[in-house]
């Protein structure tokens, strides 16, 4: 699953690339209790192990690629 972050002040967007197994309502649960104040810092997982943090107060927008979805990048 792809996810991409908008970052206030910042011209280009994060984009993570989940593991396939990755619970999407887990993920969108998260990114909701970020913008909501709920966490300082949102982390996320990619599919290779490395970890993301992204401080909650900068950012600008999310999206959910959708199940399967093309890949980031060069495939």
């Amino acid at each position: 699953m792809d996810v991409r972050i908008g970052v206030t002040d910042h011209p280009r967007e994060i984009a993570v690339k989940l593991a396939g197994d990755t619970d999407r309502a887990a993920v969108k649960a998260q990114i909701e209790a970020a913008l909501a104040g709920s966490a300082d810092t949102l982390w996320l997982t990619d599919e290779k192990g490395g970890e993301v943090g992204i401080p909650s107060a900068r950012i600008a927008f999310a999206e959910i690629g959708p199940e399967g979805g093309s890949p980031i990048g060069f495939g």
